[in-house]
């Protein structure tokens, strides 16, 4: 059963016969008397009892009637559903992000974007990379910041490239450096975040590539609380220099953290070839003339 023939056979009730008919859906008188001959013939039972020019229905086309206004009426509103989210007046924007940076790099980006779409809905959740990109591979998120380098079921969108600082007691020996190297760093406890943080692997893989394994003196989330810790003493803590010059209330020395290979990127990243809705694709849109390719602002 068509659409198109139960739409012919609406018009013909409608408009009180045949020719009438074909005007409204603009199609010839024959073709319309052909798509209901099509239907009473598929369903096996007369749906018109014509009368000379004129028609009136059986009782099987009252049944049918009422269910085909029915059908159309969903059909119509399908398709106008279709049309609001092709014009952004309506969908669900899924973003996962990280604690560290999102409030600086995607923070105006959010507000750009809820201006420009205020009936979009965001659905955001935050977490560490290991988390996100679980949620990003099982479909549950359209899009997750997370540092690169991320695997290749995904594509990605550079944000932002910085360097990672020490972070330091104002009295440390090394304080006054401009720059500092890990193994420099080697005989301090190290202060990382909880497990989960790509940060943290970073850090690690290139002390290992140093050849030592640091002693790590505490594990926090919170960024305040690492960079309080640094400036107390219990030893070194790292983050990316736009994070950590906003930290000037702490009793802290900022070292550039001098390692080949070792800074923070941060990138935008979606699940390689899956489907993106409009809502999403305008995010992407908006985050591509944002930045550009190197992540540079």
């Amino acid at each position: 059963m068509e659409l198109r023939t139960l739409r012919a056979f609406v018009e013909v009730v409608r408009q009180g016969g045949f020719s009438q008919a074909a005007k409204v859906v603009f199609a010839t008188q024959s073709t319309v008397s052909k798509a209901v001959k099509q239907l009473e013939d598929e369903l096996g039972l007369p749906l018109l009892d014509r009368l000379g020019h004129r028609s009136r229905l059986t009782a099987a086309g009252e049944i049918v009637y009422r269910r085909a206004l029915r059908l159309l009426a969903e059909r119509d509103d399908l398709e106008a559903e279709l049309k609001e989210l092709r014009g952004l007046t309506r969908g669900v924007l899924r973003l996962g992000l990280p604690p560290i940076g999102s409030s600086t790099l995607f923070a105006p980006l959010f507000a750009l974007y809820r201006q420009r779409h205020p009936e979009i809905e965001i659905r955001l959740v935050e977490h560490g990379s290991d988390r996100l990109n679980e949620l990003l591979h099982a479909g549950e998120i359209d899009f997750a910041g997370l540092l690169l380098p991320i695997t290749e079921e995904f594509a990605s969108q550079a944000v932002r490239r910085e360097p990672l600082m020490a972070l330091l007691p104002a009295d440390h020996p090394l304080a006054d450096k401009p720059k500092v190297t890990l193994s420099d760093l080697r005989d301090m406890p190290f202060i990382l975040f909880e497990t989960g943080f790509a940060l943290n692997r970073i850090i690690l893989d290139a002390c290992r590539r140093n050849g030592f394994e640091p002693a790590v003196a505490a594990r926090s989330s919170q960024i305040d609380f690492i960079a309080e810790l640094a400036g107390a003493g219990l030893g070194v803590a790292f983050l990316p220099r736009m994070i950590a010059t906003q930290r000037t209330q702490v009793p802290i020395s900022l070292v550039l953290l001098d390692e080949p290979g070792v800074e923070w990127t941060m990138a935008m990243a979606w699940r390689r070839g899956a489907y993106l809705s409009p809502a999403a694709e305008a995010w992407l849109t908006l985050l591509r003339r944002t930045w550009d390719g190197d992540g540079s602002i």
